[in-house]
């Protein structure tokens, strides 16, 4: 069957071929079809318009259709495409998990108009608030991060006082609901951190992450080591940096990493943003064998991003990840227990 999955590949091979706005129509429509709530083919076989998907002009949709009829064979997309998940695959994975959406507790990755988001921390834990969870961390970018208005100590101290704020309207409203202070630090290759310990000890959570030097082919196991290592991180995120189309991830020897993680009693994360998908589950699989707990983050940028939960969530179930080891089936005083024994362990 050609699956969403399938046209995203058939897309982007025809974006490979194409120049100027054709190239980017192609692109365009590759990154949507990850995301079209429905299987094409369910559109074609229900005779409706396939210029219902977003993205899909009259000459895609005629090109849709004849690849719906001919089927053509995919093989095997290269590594920068390759074990990505549709949102129709992923809901139809969960189908088999039907209680873990629920079970979910919280998002552990997301950022607000305080570096490169869209919506308020407000906004963010009223549509988290609607999906039934119990917390949100929020974690916007630090410093060295220019390009995505990373925060330095003082806006980050000014963001704690707005969440502190907000927590208090729930305390007083009488709301299970809080909002953790929390930051995506920015790792240099040496796995060394861009914010003062000072500011980093008031916070509820550290995810540690790198941004630069990410297309390296050389192995970086040091690199990966050398993060976990660093006394302030809690969370490694998006681990292998990869990103759909544009960069196939990192190299290293990951049963050591995952290894070192477990003994240091830290997590790495499953990002749920739907051009990372970043922890991938032939890497997963490392992980469980490792021991490694797993934490689960949308790396949303505005509310409705929040539904890329389900991206991780159906690739944690790929990977035969049990719930006892993710940190998001844990309700809010059993995870500030892991964070707690994780730090006195440094």
């Amino acid at each position: 069957m050609i699956d969403n999955v399938a046209i995203a590949e058939l897309l982007m091979r025809e974006a490979d071929n194409a120049t100027g706005h054709r190239q980017m129509a192609f692109q365009r429509a590759s990154h949507q079809a990850l995301l079209w709530p429905e299987e094409a083919s369910t559109l074609a076989k229900d005779g409706r318009p396939l210029t219902d998907l977003t993205g899909i002009g009259p000459s895609l949709s005629r090109k849709l259709h004849r690849w719906l009829q001919d089927r053509p064979q995919i093989g095997l997309p290269p590594l920068n495409r390759r074990e990505f998940l549709s949102l129709t695959k992923a809901r139809k994975i969960l189908s088999k998990h039907p209680t873990w959406v629920n079970e979910v507790r919280g998002d552990l990755q997301m950022h607000t108009v305080w570096s490169d988001g869209s919506g308020t921390v407000s906004q963010m834990a009223e549509a988290a608030k609607e999906r039934g969870y119990e917390y949100i961390a929020i974690t916007d970018h630090t410093q060295g991060l220019k390009i995505a208005r990373g925060l330095d100590e003082s806006r980050l101290s000014k963001q704690a006082k707005e969440i502190d704020v907000l927590n208090r309207e729930f305390t007083n409203a009488k709301v299970r609901f809080t909002v953790l202070r929390s930051a995506e630090m920015n790792l240099s290759p040496s796995g060394e951190g861009d914010m003062p310990a000072r500011a980093l000890r008031k916070l509820d959570l550290v995810l540690g992450c790198f941004h630069s030097s990410l297309r390296s082919a050389d192995d970086q196991t040091s690199r990966y080591v050398a993060a976990l290592r660093n006394p302030h991180v809690d969370i490694l995120g998006h681990p292998q940096t990869r990103v759909y189309n544009r960069r196939q991830g990192l190299k290293a020897d990951w049963a050591r990493v995952f290894a070192e993680a477990a003994k240091l009693h830290k997590a790495v994360e499953i990002d749920g943003y739907a051009d990372r998908q970043d922890l991938r589950p032939s890497l997963l699989r490392i992980a469980k064998s490792e021991g490694t707990t797993i934490s689960l983050g949308t790396d949303s940028h505005e509310p409705e991003q929040l539904r890329f939960m389900d991206f991780c969530l159906a690739n944690a179930a790929l990977a035969g990840i049990e719930t006892k080891n993710v940190l998001n089936f844990r309700s809010l005083p059993l995870l500030r227990t892991w964070v707690a024994k994780s730090r006195s362990k440094r």
